[in-house]
């Protein structure tokens, strides 16, 4: 797969973000500044607008698919996602039927990434027993799958009622939704996207990019193991762009601590560092900097992956929605095409 052009692209959580004067915005304030986002986005020529789903108060999107359908109609061209669907604790028909009707707004741009989320909110929310994590994906990623031939379908499980030659609607234009499995850096889940035949995307939020090689050539292997064709492999990271290395920290920096110091206290780890701030910007998976800095590292680390989709996870906690806006527009102005050209020679 290294001979195929590399697509970008763009994710939001839809995190609450705060006005001039420091002052949270509203749900329904942030909802429709992501749409304003991912028309940018379709209109600086990205390839992919990915939408998180998220159940708690510090994130505005808890239904991605009602999102991507306002995109769907305001935009002409960038294909729509999700970023990632918790398919764990959602019934896979419903998931199926959201997204085939997004396909149909969009004339056959939705994509589906399938993944278990770092978060457990959704679980008591619905009902699902966190003891069943694990059992509930690979349940229901099996069903998904067999949804996704079009077909009527006769499937069983242990946690779910059977499906018995059952039709399921709408049916999509293009006979397929185009479904991609979300993986953290497990070497068991990226085998088994291998043997469903999804493409795999990577969430590299931490650490050195380069060390997820591994999952990637271990995602190939398992495929020409297996005796399927190959598939794309995308990765998902942190950044921020502004017009300088200084600026983008100084605006960044303030945003990322809240919400990584508060998503880390319920995890239970220490409050974060100016100096681990640096170090991911230096040697990390965060992209942050000059339209020239991020293009730099970014076709450095694509090169050392080869991966065949990067998207970018723009929104970062508290971070107001015309900083997120600059930050696009230079992502799709400079850095893209500065990154197409540094792959392009070598």
């Amino acid at each position: 797969m290294s001979d195929t052009p590399v697509e970008f692209g763009l994710d939001t959580f839809g995190d609450v973000t705060v006005d001039a004067a420091g002052t949270p915005l509203e749900h329904a304030q942030v909802i429709r500044n992501v749409i304003a986002e991912g028309v940018l986005a379709d209109e600086l020529g990205l390839d992919f607008f990915g939408v998180g789903e998220h159940h708690r108060a510090d994130f505005a999107v808890s239904a991605p698919e009602v999102v991507l359908a306002g995109l769907a109609t305001a935009t002409k061209r960038i294909h729509l996602g999700s970023a990632v669907t918790v398919l764990s604790s959602d019934d896979p028909v419903r998931v199926f039927q959201r997204f085939a009707t997004v396909d149909a707004l969009s004339h056959g741009r939705a994509e589906v990434i399938l993944g278990r989320g770092s978060f457990t909110e959704s679980f008591p929310l619905f009902g699902y027993d966190l003891a069943l994590y694990e059992q509930l994906f690979e349940e229901k990623l099996d069903l998904f799958h067999e949804l996704l031939r079009e077909q009527p379908v006769t499937w069983s499980g242990s946690l779910r009622a059977p499906l018995t030659d059952q039709g399921v609607y709408p049916h999509t234009e293009g006979g397929r939704i185009p479904t991609w499995v979300g993986v953290g850096g497990s070497p068991e889940s990226v085998v088994r996207a291998a043997r469903y035949d999804f493409p795999l995307v990577l969430a590299i939020i931490g650490g050195d990019p380069a060390r997820f090689a591994p999952y990637v050539d271990l995602f190939h292997r398992a495929l020409a193991q297996m005796g399927k064709d190959d598939l794309p492999v995308a990765v998902h990271s942190p950044g921020y762009i502004a017009d300088t290395d200084e600026q983008a920290a100084e605006e960044y920096w303030p945003h990322h601590r809240v919400m990584r110091d508060r998503i880390g206290a319920e995890r239970g780890w220490p409050p974060t560092s100016p100096d681990e701030f640096r170090h991911e910007i230096e040697h990390g998976a965060l992209y942050l900097g000059s339209p020239e800095t991020v293009a730099r590292k970014l076709a450095e680390k694509l090169k050392a992956l080869g991966v065949q989709r990067f998207d970018l996870k723009y929104s970062a906690g508290t971070l107001p929605h015309e900083k997120m806006m600059r930050s696009i527009e230079l992502y799709g102005t400079k850095v893209v095409p500065m990154v197409r050209d540094l792959l392009a020679a070598g």
